[in-house]
């Protein structure tokens, strides 16, 4: 059974001033110099994914996770001149790297051409989260786990990590001062050193996102823009839907009429962008979802054409989607057609699940 039993000391030049301060505050030294943890934490009684040691600052986290784990391993220096991609170890394919990126929400592929340095707060955290799931053998163990970023961004992050792990059997262990974070990391067991309190924990529904869908302006693409993989233009032409989180906008999409030899039912995906920080929660797929039952309720079918591989197989995953072609080349670009799958590999997946009724999918597409 792990056992936490450690004392830290420390030695200071007795001062003046600090004597002082004893006299003054009635501190006695050589317990402020001195702290002890002692605690039984089973956590291999039972097999766990996803760990957690919580508690304020100065609580002895850190302390205790090595004591429990090893030495923390070093923050990975990226390279300050180099793409992300390139940061990872040359032994590593581009496949594995697009797949963990898209497993902890930082699939902002335009992003990961650009070096560390540039990144937001939130990108370096998430592609810092990808290295070490990667790179490092189990357990993971992540200090100042969310420390850094918008308490937003560290619940949907916390979601998209735990997923991965418990997808692929892995062990994981998040040292944070954040409680905020436990619902959505669904720890397996939590260890607070602060109370030398152990507690194992069953896994739960993660809290409900408030979601709208709605029509919006074309002029909301600029904010998403600068994220879609493929483009910053939109035909002037497309329908424009947006997701919304608790009033924010989340996920976009735009849509356009396919031009076919043989019929005239197909509406198509062009552009399909969440925002960074909504990333990791299959948002992209709530508002596909929705567009497809409004799309089919009014006789068309409703189609998707995506080239990003880790998408491509979370489309051929999911039971409201019927492949129709396998990626490739299928056509040249149609003239004037911005985001036209034609002269780029791609696949086409077409929308077979829940149907909207008549009155929904009015208000959502007139």
């Amino acid at each position: 059974m792990p056992i936490v039993d450690c004392v830290v000391t420390c030695n200071v030049e007795q001062t003046p001033r600090l004597r002082q301060l004893e006299s003054i505050f009635d501190v006695p030294l050589a317990d402020a110099n001195s702290r002890s943890w002692t605690c039984d934490v089973p956590i291999e009684d039972d097999t766990w994914n996803v760990g957690l040691i919580v508690g304020p600052s100065g609580a002895g986290k850190s302390i205790c996770a090595t004591e429990l784990f090893g030495k923390a391993r070093r923050v990975h220096k990226w390279p300050r001149d180099k793409a992300i991609i390139d940061g990872f170890s040359a032994n590593v394919g581009i496949r594995e790297i697009a797949d963990i990126c898209q497993a902890v929400g930082f699939n902002t592929i335009p992003s990961w051409c650009r070096p560390f340095r540039v990144l937001s707060t939130g990108e370096q955290f998430r592609v810092n989260l990808a290295y070490a799931l990667l790179t490092y053998n189990d357990p993971v163990v992540v200090d100042e786990f969310t420390s850094v970023v918008d308490r937003q961004v560290a619940q949907i992050a916390s979601h998209a990590v735990q997923r991965y792990v418990r997808k692929n059997n892995r062990q994981f262990v998040a040292v944070s001062c954040h409680y905020d974070i436990i619902d959505w990391l669904q720890p397996d067991w939590i260890f607070e050193p602060q109370t030398m309190k152990f507690k194992r924990r069953r896994l739960r529904r993660r809290p409900q996102l408030n979601v709208t869908v709605g029509r919006v302006d074309y002029e909301l693409w600029q904010t998403f823009a600068p994220f879609h993989y493929m483009s910053a233009k939109l035909n002037k032409a497309a329908r424009c839907f947006c997701l919304f989180v608790n009033g924010r906008a989340a996920s976009f999409a735009g849509v356009l009429h396919r031009p076919h030899s043989k019929v005239n039912d197909i509406k198509g995906v062009s552009r399909l962008v969440t925002l960074p920080d909504w990333q990791g929660m299959g948002l992209a797929f709530v508002l596909l979802e929705k567009l497809g039952g409004a799309y089919r309720r009014k006789g068309y079918r409703f189609r998707m054409y995506p080239a990003h591989p880790p998408l491509v197989r979370s489309f051929m995953r999911s039971k409201t989607w019927r492949q129709k072609k396998k990626s490739g080349m299928y056509a040249s670009r149609s003239r004037g057609m911005s985001g036209a799958f034609g002269g780029r590999p791609c696949a086409v997946f077409e929308y077979i699940g829940k149907i909207l009724s008549e009155r929904k999918a009015t208000l959502l597409l007139d």
